[in-house]
């Protein structure tokens, strides 16, 4: 049996487990199997395919879902964020790691356990920087400020506690700087590049007719060069 056979196979097997609301580790260690193929294309192929698939799975399930307890909840998010890893959906795995971070935050005031802490804000707020989501980015390092600035209210600090908040403090804004500068950076860059677009392309429509005038006027010269030199080889003839 040839390899696209077996991958179409396995796919139509993942597909059929996902959509019987399988979510579990089996499930999992198929997509894996799937995605190991010696041919770049057809691997491709088979991400993109599965990447639209669980994208339009995941917002049916957590809409199917929506009575269901938080940690269950939490369970089918923590599913389709390992296996948006797995594709490189970058973009799906981390809105899903936000969106099951707030989901805790609104639900820790009656279950403590759910409690996000400023570390792990922290932790999502670098990888969010690092894969280029700066919006992103800045929203939960805004979290991990909040954090800090809860954890003061509840509680006098030490001179070592607080030294450490100061120092969170400043990583945070750091992080938060850097975000800002780089969403502005690319804003810009954006704009740059439209700019020359559009400025190339006027020069283009403008330079066009100015070419073929000056073709034009370059041919009617060599033209009459050509005559005048005929006839000045003519009359050098009737004189002989």
């Amino acid at each position: 049996m040839r390899d696209s056979e077996v991958i179409s196979q396995q796919i139509s097997l993942f597909r059929s487990l996902i959509q019987t609301r399988r979510f579990d580790d089996g499930t999992l260690r198929i997509l894996e199997s799937v995605l190991i193929s010696r041919d770049v294309k057809l691997m491709l192929d088979v991400r993109l395919s599965l990447r639209d698939f669980m994208r339009h799975e995941s917002l049916c399930v957590l809409s199917e879902f929506k009575e269901k307890s938080v940690d269950h909840k939490l369970l089918i998010i923590e599913f389709f964020v390992r296996a948006f890893a797995f594709t490189g959906d970058l973009e799906s795995c981390l809105s899903l790691r936000y969106e099951a971070l707030v989901l805790r935050e609104l639900k820790s005031a009656t279950d403590h356990h759910l409690h996000v802490s400023y570390g792990e804000w922290f932790t999502f707020a670098e990888h969010a920087l690092e894969n280029r989501f700066y919006a992103v980015a800045r929203k939960a390092g805004e979290k991990a400020l909040a954090c800090i600035q809860t954890s003061d209210m509840l509680k006098t600090k030490e001179a070592d506690a607080l030294s450490e908040d100061i120092e969170a403090i400043r990583k945070v804004k750091r992080l938060n700087d850097i975000a800002t500068a780089r969403a502005a950076s690319q804003s810009v860059q954006a704009q740059g590049v439209e700019y020359l677009k559009r400025k190339i392309a006027e020069r283009a429509n403008v330079s066009m007719p100015v070419i073929k005038e000056k073709r034009h006027a370059a041919s009617v010269l060599f033209r009459n060069g050509i005559k005048k030199h005929n006839t000045r080889k003519f009359q050098e003839l009737r004189r002989l």
